[in-house]
């Protein structure tokens, strides 16, 4: 039994039912967090409810329609089934819920404003709005006001009028209780890991979320008009670690249980530090290296203690201009047979391919690439220390997160899926997605 001071006290610190983090920002904006323009987004117990749910359905064309529509105060869905009808279902206030709304729209309606994320595209965002994929009102996310604060998703958010639009052309249905439902253009989609985002997390089919929030299998083609097929067993729920993509921006949902067991920030700092603090030695430089406390852009060899690898074989090195030997030396072969074979057949030796270079240490070709710590604790399935990178983007992060993310196949955009670096969405080899870091010196 709570004091009245601790009820005070508890209560003055509003409930969190949970966040939306970007994928591919490595943990803010490339011009900062401002406002609604955010990497990561906290949903928060509003002061008062602003929830609703279905109510009338008008389904032929009457006054009582046409004043649903053009009532802005009243929250509506209109259904166009042909230029001579519009099924219109009213929505109601719902003192239980409270409600966010998702996409690319800065009107004031949109808790939570989200642009294109194209890869390695991280530039102006106000010129990538206008080719955008992802509609202006995308998404809402309605929470449960009371315990256990149940997160549900829905397709498609109401604009200033408090109206959804699904015209002719649409994928929309009647349902058997007697309402209507429908899709949006280039759709939502959902992905709920099993065993939830743990260690033991595996990726799952994807799905798709209807208005209604009725869960169906993926189209033939993103905005194909004619819907996947219901799956009755799933609901919208949102659970730890479920992925929503727009068709243009994937973003993670973590639960306010998941971010209690997630590292923090100053967990991450901890563990750079412990890896500073080991010494690794650059082989060939025969420097310190260290990873840097905030991230900086790497051009050549501007900075020396820079740790950089090459990926194939995991080698950590400094930064060195050497490209290694310009043939490949055969199996099995001595140095000395390697010297003589390279001499005599220079005219056949084989290039190093575009990016490639070789490792002084163990003559393996791969890429040669700056390593960057992946900074957003909202991607990492553990606590563990950074010990493996994704290729080709030298990011860095613990072995069961890069697991993870180099198993899943995320969506890009209407054409198709790939797996990705959750840091900055560059998409991973095809083989040797994760490659596990070999430091030298202290850390062997």
């Amino acid at each position: 039994m709570l004091s009245p001071e601790q009820e005070l006290l508890s209560s003055s610190k509003p409930v969190k039912y949970g966040e939306l983090v970007i994928l591919g920002y490595n943990g803010s904006l490339p011009n900062g967090d401002r406002g609604r323009r955010r990497s990561r987004f906290a949903l928060l117990k509003r002061p008062k409810a602003n929830g609703v749910k279905p109510s009338t359905v008008h389904s032929t064309c009457s006054p009582q329609t046409a004043k649903a529509i053009s009532n802005k105060d009243q929250h509506s869905v209109s259904y166009t089934l042909s230029r001579a009808q519009t099924v219109v279902v009213e929505y109601t206030h719902d003192s239980s819920t409270d409600m966010f709304q998702i996409g690319r729209s800065t009107e004031s309606p949109i808790d939570f404003v989200v642009l294109d994320n194209a890869p390695g595209c991280h530039g102006n965002s106000d010129t990538l709005s206008s080719q955008s994929t992802i509609s202006r009102f995308a998404c809402r996310i309605v929470c449960e006001r009371d315990p256990p604060y149940t997160a549900r998703i829905y397709a498609a958010g109401f604009d200033s009028a408090k109206s959804i639009f699904l015209g002719e052309k649409a994928a929309k249905w009647w349902c058997a209780d007697g309402q209507m439902d429908g899709l949006t253009t280039n759709g939502v989609l959902v992905m709920r890991p099993r065993h939830g985002f743990t260690c033991e997390s595996k990726p799952s089919a994807w799905r798709e979320i209807s208005v209604c929030g009725n869960v169906f299998t993926l189209r033939e083609t993103r905005s194909a008009q004619k819907p996947g097929k219901l799956v009755e067993n799933e609901s919208q729920e949102l659970t730890d670690g479920t992925l929503i993509d727009l068709c243009g921006a994937t973003l993670l949902w973590r639960s306010a249980e998941g971010l209690s067991r997630t590292p923090t920030l100053k967990h991450l700092e901890e563990l750079r530090r412990e890896l500073n603090a080991a010494r690794p030695q650059c082989p060939v430089g025969l420097r310190t290296l260290a990873f840097p406390s905030t991230d900086r852009s790497f051009i050549g060899p501007a900075h020396d203690d820079q740790p950089w690898a090459y990926l194939h074989c995991g080698h950590v090195h400094g930064y060195h201009a050497w490209r290694g030997r310009r043939r490949v030396p055969n199996e099995g072969s001595t140095e000395e047979e390697d010297d003589e074979s390279e001499a005599k057949d220079e005219a056949e030796h084989v290039p190093l391919r575009a990016g490639e270079r070789e490792c002084p240490l163990c003559r393996t070709r791969g890429l040669y690439v700056p390593l960057k710590l992946g900074r957003e604790s909202g991607f990492y399935l553990d606590g563990a220390p950074p010990t493996h990178a994704l290729n080709p983007c030298g990011h860095v992060c613990s072995e069961r997160t890069a697991a993870f993310w180099s198993k899943l196949m995320l969506p890009h955009g209407a054409h198709g899926f790939y797996p990705a670096c959750p840091f900055c969405m560059r998409p991973l080899a095809r083989e040797g997605k994760v490659a596990r870091l070999i430091f030298q010196g202290a850390l062997d």
